[in-house]
């Protein structure tokens, strides 16, 4: 309990102190977060002249974190960015979601109103649904072929899948109802429900991104208050809790009406400052044995981080955690294109621009990854070359799905311009 209060005041706290410098801020970011547009006047809204390279490059390489990381116990996982900090790629893949949410569809209810908007939102909602079942299906299938080969039942507990042997009719149904989730098929499910609530986030946000966050965070610490979880099969609920989760999809939705609007982030020093000595001390408190700051209070919070933090819940420190690496991702790294001029960028954004497909192809190779590992006694070199190849996969997923589409674009851009000069003059 004296945790949980802790956390509640320090999360709060740090809400007070940011609605403080909006207030001291007259300026046109500070007029944004209060009244959703800048202080020049009405804001023209709609996509980037230019497609900020820096989502698509960020999610590339949340993409390739996530593949993994999926594969618990191999020697690279232990090098990814979760075990120097509080947030992992996760965080960054819901706040990304929630900015490629608002330029896409933000930017079609405002050009052609919200019931076009709904129908562009519930087509994209019925693609994940269909992709989520999908890889259902596939993984079962993979273990299933992996129980017949090797014998080896305990597959089936490594990824929860003993509801579906032990009544697959009824674990169909929960699993077409979203009720049933094996370990790793949950993220879909939650970008679903995310993507749902995405036209009362981004309509409120239009009004007032400060009082949407504040009204979001109330949600979040509201159902976590009452223990406010949607159902699943087997478990206690949804491993990433869309009560919690929906603040940092908002966080996310905030960012993108920014871009919308035209509006750039201030060069507040003491803002850029406070981010870096958080993530700073995040690092410090993650990597140290023990508790680095010999502060007593602090200790059973420290043995709480090292563990791993509440993920289904979310903490304010992972809050705070990827809002700083936010923050500083858009104060210092370049936007629009410049990321591209860099072989590596490209190759993260061509990744990062089919993230459906690459999600999807990364989880059942993750599957796949956890099998072989497990079959060579985890021995060093099956790691990095079962990581390796993933990795290679996944990229090669993204090249061809840009390829395909740059020749589908030329192909009807074609037929348009051969249609255009038949026409008579």
């Amino acid at each position: 309990m004296r945790a949980l209060c802790g956390s509640w005041w320090g999360g709060w706290h740090l809400v007070w102190w940011i609605l403080g410098l909006v207030v001291a801020d007259n300026g046109s970011f500070g007029r944004f977060l209060m009244f959703g547009r800048p202080r020049s006047g009405p804001a023209a809204v709609g996509m980037p002249a230019v497609r900020d390279a820096r989502i698509d490059i960020i999610r590339g390489l949340a993409l390739l974190f996530i593949f993994v990381d999926h594969m618990p116990g191999n020697v690279v996982a232990g090098w990814l960015p979760h075990n120097f900090g509080f947030s992992d790629a996760a965080d960054a893949f819901v706040v990304l979601a929630g900015v490629s949410a608002t330029l896409a569809y933000g930017a079609t209810i405002e050009r052609r109103g919200l019931a076009i908007g709904a129908l562009g939102l519930g087509a994209r909602i019925w693609t994940l649904y269909i992709a989520h079942i999908a890889v259902f299906v596939i993984v079962c299938g993979v273990v299933s072929a992996a129980v017949t080969r090797t014998q080896n039942p305990l597959y089936i507990e490594a990824i929860n899948i003993q509801p579906f042997f032990a009544d697959t009719a009824a674990a169909l149904v929960d699993a077409l109802t979203l009720r049933y989730q094996p370990f790793y098929l949950d993220i879909l499910p939650l970008y679903i429900v995310l993507l749902a609530l995405f036209p009362v986030i981004y309509l409120a946000a239009r009004i007032s991104p400060i009082l949407t966050l504040a009204a979001s965070a109330a949600v979040w610490q509201g159902a976590l208050a009452l223990g406010l979880n949607l159902p699943n099969v087997g478990s206690g609920g949804w491993f990433f809790n869309p009560f919690a989760w929906q603040f940092v999809f908002a966080i996310g939705v905030v960012i993108g009406r920014a871009v919308q609007t035209g509006v750039a982030a201030p060069a507040w020093r003491g803002l850029d400052a406070a981010a870096i000595a958080f993530l700073a001390f995040a690092l410090v408190a993650k990597t140290a044995s023990g508790n680095p700051f010999g502060v007593a209070m602090l200790n059973d919070w420290i043995d709480h981080i090292q563990l791993g933090h509440d993920k289904t819940n979310l903490a304010w420190s992972r809050i705070g955690h990827v809002a700083a690496l936010a923050w500083l991702a858009i104060r210092f790294l370049p936007g629009g294109g410049a990321l591209l001029a860099h072989r590596g960028g490209r190759l993260l954004a061509t990744i990062g621009r089919h993230s459906l497909e690459v999600f999807c192809a990364g989880i059942v190779l993750s599957v796949l990854g956890q099998i072989v590992l497990a079959e060579t006694a985890f021995a060093l070199v099956p790691q990095l070359l079962v990581c390796l190849s993933g990795v290679i996969i996944l990229a090669g997923l993204g090249i061809f799905l840009s390829w395909h589409q740059s020749i589908t674009h030329r192909g009807a851009a074609g037929k348009v311009a051969g249609g255009a000069s038949a026409l008579p003059s």
